[in-house]
């Protein structure tokens, strides 16, 4: 364990680590790595060159840096314009191709060595995400306790192939701890790996309970609002579908879309086919700041996708004081429970969603109600101190559990 006088050492590796302060691919990485210190530990953050973020201008990254306070190092692992696997979310996609699975095999290997060149000297490994990090890890040989979270995608990908299940189950087992962002993502881990059931803790990342406030009592919410990424899983296409379904007041209601993805072309025809595009305003990704204006204009935050790890936009909607209704599916069921922090309706349906959202608008009360109450239960389990301190203790265990271990086998030695 480390010594008393000096921080722990905690290696972050992740395939999307920020790449400037105001990037909001994997912020919530960076702010657990800085309100770290806050609890006796040190983060060096390990990722993947790439681009710049959207809208940036110049290069990509810098090798080395510090962002908010926190050393990251990152690894080429291809030619530059080869480097498109990270930071995009198609990382599998892209590695489908006979490029890109060269890419991958780089960014394995450069991973790991980065890992390794990182872990001397520091204390405990983190890899987020099983799928590249914890394979990195693994490979590294660093000697280091492990623990891996579990975010979402990752475990879409390993139930969508048998290989894949059984390396998720190789990459959980080697740990000496596993959390998950959310109850459903740690029920899923014990389905890949049964002997882990009742081992996996739910430990959420840390929401910016300060940039996400409801802000001035007296602001109006008179639009309906979608965030997320635009393909199929985060259910933009319910959003529209239900959007033409909408009767009386909530008809008259402009939904805004922010977020960006594959998918946005589609999406804009389906608005023209089904009669709203003149409803629809289309922001794509928004810095933090203007993210949060949006969230509290929002007469209701519309949280449609499957299979969500956690769901981070009904998080921060609420924060932000939003109605949220939210499919009942995934980690979502454990963000917005149905009539007390929010409302639920059947995955995929876009009536259903029509019709609550109908509901929420018709009962102000009730609704401000249910808001106040989902503000409450969000800054207490998902606020930056709540989750900050929770993965210091996770910490703690996984070096006691090696300490034990070591006993054991000196024990067994003599």
């Amino acid at each position: 364990m480390a010594e008393a006088d000096r921080p722990l050492r905690v290696v972050f590796l992740a395939h999307a680590f920020p790449r400037s302060p105001d990037d909001v691919t994997g912020g919530f990485l960076l702010r657990l790595a800085g309100a770290l210190r806050g609890e006796g530990v040190e983060v060096v953050a390990v990722a993947p060159a790439g681009p710049p973020p959207a809208g940036a201008q110049g290069p990509g990254p810098a090798a080395s840096e510090r962002l908010g306070g926190v050393a990251v190092r990152r690894y080429r692992y291809a030619p530059g314009r080869a480097e498109r696997l990270a930071y995009a979310g198609e990382m599998h996609k892209r590695a489908a191709t006979p490029g890109g699975a060269l890419a991958l095999a780089g960014l394995l290997g450069a991973g790991a060595l980065a890992a390794r060149r990182a872990g001397r000297g520091a204390d405990l490994v983190h890899a987020h995400w099983w799928f590249p990090a914890g394979v990195q890890a693994l490979a590294a040989r660093a000697g280091l306790p492990l623990v891996v979270t579990l975010h979402g995608t990752d475990v879409r990908l390993a139930r969508s192939r048998p290989a894949a299940r059984i390396a998720c189950a190789h990459v959980l087992r080697a740990a000496a701890r596993v959390t998950a962002v959310s109850g459903w993502l740690a029920e899923q881990a014990a389905g890949f790996a049964p002997d882990l059931a009742g081992r996996v803790a739910v430990a959420p990342m840390p929401v910016d309970d300060l940039a996400f406030h409801p802000g001035p009592g007296d602001r109006p919410r008179d639009e309906l609002l979608f965030v997320g990424r635009l393909d199929r899983q985060k259910g933009a296409d319910v959003a529209l579908r239900a959007v033409a379904e909408l009767r009386g007041q909530a008809a008259t209601l402009a939904l805004r879309i922010v977020g960006a993805g594959p998918d946005e072309a589609a999406l804009r025809r389906l608005a023209g086919e089904l009669g709203v595009a003149g409803r629809v305003r289309w922001d794509g990704q928004l810095p933090q700041a203007e993210l949060a204006q949006r969230y509290r204009r929002a007469a209701v935050l519309l949280v449609p996708g499957r299979d969500e790890g956690l769901g981070l936009a009904a998080v921060e909607g609420q924060l932000s004081g939003a109605p949220v209704v939210a499919a009942a599916a995934g980690g979502l069921l454990d963000v917005v429970a149905d009539g007390q922090t929010g409302r639920t309706f059947a995955p995929g349906r876009p009536e259903a969603l029509a019709r609550t959202v109908e509901a929420v608008l018709a009962d102000p009360a009730a609704t401000a109600r249910m808001a106040a109450a989902a503000r409450r239960a969000a800054a207490a389990r998902f606020g930056t101190t709540a989750a900050t301190r929770a993965y210091a203790a996770v910490y703690a265990e996984a070096l006691q559990e090696r300490k034990r271990t070591a006993r054991r086998r000196l024990g067994a030695a003599k």
